[in-house]
């Protein structure tokens, strides 16, 4: 018989482990959507105990909540960025040309399955409402400094703010199962947008 002493186990920090679990959870749900996120499968990811996972996060529909929130609200910030930098006449093609690049599948599919699972998950579906409002908030300032700086010509920023989400929305999605590059190009869907909101009527007056 082996008298070879078995190291000793490390009791981690709660603190800790939680944000062990919700790290594994995370890059679940980047890589594999919102749907693979269950107690099993981060249990797996994390190399724990199921109950382990179910003690630190007792709910999954928050959990996935928890997660979405972080990941799109993390978007919403960077594209921020992006605008700032670009200034207020360059601000809507700075934010078109970043959202419409091809680069964000990722976190395409996580609004896609938003809206999907959502209708069965409240806590979900609270999370995307609420992030729904960050991107419109985000749009219309965008616009909104657009057209303080005389490169835009809109009546109505909020009504404007959801066009254009719709058409971001909807190309996106789209290109999920498209098995060719994405017609229009992102210069068409540029020149399209600021079309609606008045680039054109603004640098020919």
């Amino acid at each position: 018989m082996s008298t070879e002493a078995r190291p000793a186990r490390t009791r981690k920090p709660p603190t800790e482990r939680a944000a062990e679990i919700l790290a594994s959870a995370t890059d679940l749900a980047r890589g594999e959507g919102l749907a693979a996120v269950t107690v099993r499968s981060v249990a797996d990811r994390a190399g724990v105990t199921q109950g382990l996972v179910a003690h630190y996060f007792p709910s999954m529909p928050d959990l996935v909540a928890r997660i979405y929130r972080d990941l799109v609200g993390a978007e919403v910030e960077e594209v921020r960025a992006v605008v700032a930098a670009a200034g207020d006449s360059g601000g809507l093609r700075a934010l078109l040309e970043t959202v419409l690049d091809g680069s964000r599948d990722d976190v395409t599919v996580l609004w896609v399955e938003g809206w999907a699972l959502g209708r069965r998950n409240p806590e979900l579906a609270a999370a995307v409402r609420e992030q729904m409002g960050a991107w419109h908030a985000l749009v219309s300032e965008t616009i909104a400094a657009g057209v303080a700086a005389g490169a835009l010509r809109v009546d109505d920023v909020d009504r404007a703010a959801w066009r254009v989400l719709a058409f971001v929305d909807g190309l996106g999605a789209q290109s999920l199962v498209r098995d060719a590059p994405m017609p229009p190009s992102v210069a068409d869907a540029v020149r399209a947008v600021e079309s609606w909101l008045g680039v054109g009527a603004v640098e020919h007056r």
